[in-house]
Order: structure tokens, then sequence, then C-alpha cells
């Protein structure tokens, strides 16, 4: 099945109203919470998926949903829309306008559009296979990088990395920054970081434990614009894959960061830890 017109219509008015739902919360009373897993969650997030869902269920009856805030909804066509209300509460919470709503498409297990809505500064990356990423409409490109060191690395942050994985996402920052401290990793931003990446702002993002609904969106987006999304292995980020995330902006240095993250600094583990 090729995505349609209406596909693409469709993932823009579902980000459209979810940032309707988001922006009367932010920098407000929002009723914030934490969840079983302590993780926080506040009324916009589950009035923004909530919004989202009820147009999906109008317009794509068949297709599947899963979503952060709701859970999943079993489908009959092998297409799943992959919904996070707001990706980055923790930001959100903080008055810190680098979260964003993520919503993906993805078709037999592979992400085919994403989308990454930034609702407060109304920007908003969109990526489809087979097409340039674009940034509010105009095409984006992420940038060239001749060398890993010197490369800027972003993470959200690594307190919330899987077991075993903090000491290879270490040796990546070591090795792009030359061992100058003061060249050091940017911090916060979660999906924001990889419209940055797209945008040719950064050159690698490094992430572990995150769940479908984390990368699904972010993959179309980063690899329209010419880079690479893969797992701490160098494969691709399916529906299957375990929460290792890198976003590349130079597809050329995938070897040179998957070479630093495995470095036998920390013997020859697969960087898998246990922390999903």
């Amino acid at each position: 099945m090729t995505l349609s017109t209406a596909d693409i219509d469709l993932a823009l008015r579902l980000a459209d109203a979810a940032g309707a739902a988001i922006r009367p919360y932010f920098r407000a009373e929002n009723g914030l919470e934490l969840k079983e897993d302590h993780s926080p969650v506040t009324r916009a997030d589950r009035e923004a998926e909530a919004a989202m869902r009820r147009l999906i269920e109008a317009e794509r009856s068949g297709d599947g949903i899963v979503g952060e805030e709701y859970g999943v909804r079993e489908g009959v066509t092998g297409r799943r829309w992959v919904l996070d209300p707001i990706d980055g509460t923790r930001s959100f919470t903080a008055g810190r306008a680098i979260f964003g709503t993520l919503i993906a498409l993805v078709e037999d297990g592979w992400p085919v559009l994403g989308i990454i809505d930034q609702p407060i500064q109304r920007e908003r990356w969109l990526g489809v296979a087979g097409r340039p990423t674009t940034l509010n409409g105009k095409p984006v490109r992420t940038r060239a990088c001749a060398q890993l060191e010197g490369a800027i690395v972003a993470t959200t942050s690594p307190h919330l990395f899987g077991d075993g994985d903090v000491p290879h996402y270490m040796t990546l920052v070591a090795a792009a920054s030359g061992g100058h401290a003061r060249q050091g990793p940017v911090y916060g931003g979660d999906c924001y970081n990889y419209g940055l990446l797209a945008s040719g702002f950064l050159d690698v993002v490094c992430e572990s434990g995150l769940q479908l609904y984390d990368f699904a969106a972010l993959v179309p987006v980063v690899e329209g614009a010419g880079g690479r999304m893969c797992d701490w292995n160098g494969d691709p980020l399916t529906a299957d894959a375990q929460g290792h995330v890198l976003a590349i902006g130079d597809p050329a240095r995938t070897d040179d960061v998957l070479e630093a993250l495995h470095s036998p600094a920390h013997g020859h583990g697969d960087g898998h830890g246990h922390g999903h």
C-alpha cells in the first residue's frame, strides 16, 4: 500500500489537533501526575492523544493505533498510526519548548511517514518515504561531517539509558570531543534533537530505552533529510527494534559512530542493556 495525499493530510491534521490541545497547558496548570513507571503525564498528553485517536477512528477505522497514553488498538490493514502526544513531558512541564508531538504511520513494521511537531514554536518537520523532508513546507538537509572528532552529539539524558549502556555512550562522546571536555554533548531536547539534526545543526543523536512511539516518527524525518537512523548495531529501526537509537546526519560517519560505541575499552558486549 502506497502513501496517499490523504494519508499525509490526515497526519498534518493530527498534528494540528494535538497542538490545539497542548498549547493552553504550556506554562500553565497542567494536572501533572506520575505514572506507575514514575514518568510524568499531564492533561495535555492525554487530551492531545485522545484528539488524534478520534480523528483516526473516524477516518481510518481499519488501521491500528499505538499510543503512549492509551495503548494499542489492533487494526486489519497492516498499517498502524504510532502516537506520542508529548515526547518530552519533563521539558513540557519545565516550560521548555523543546518537546514535540510525534506521529508516525508504520506499514508492515516499517515507518513510512513521520511528523515532529513543536506546537509552541510552530515548527513541523514532515518526513515521507521517498520524498525530501520538510520543515514548515521547505526542504531541509543534514550536514556533512568530515570526521567524528568535532561532531556535535546530543542526547536527552544518559539517566534515561538502559543498564550497561552509559559506558558505550561515554566512549562515543569521548571520540567526538577528542578528549576536550568543553566540547561535550548537548543535553535535553527529546525528539527536537532529531529535527535539528535533519536541519543540519547536530551531527549525532544517541539514545537508549526508547519505545516504538518514541522513535517511529523520527525515521522518515531523518532519512528524508539525508541522514541515517539505525540501532546500536547498525540495523534499521523497525517495529521490532529494542530501543537503542542512533541518528547520524552524515551516513559516511556510521562506521565511526558504531566503532566508538563498541570500542574495546568496554569489552565486546553488544551494547544491549536490560533497562527496557
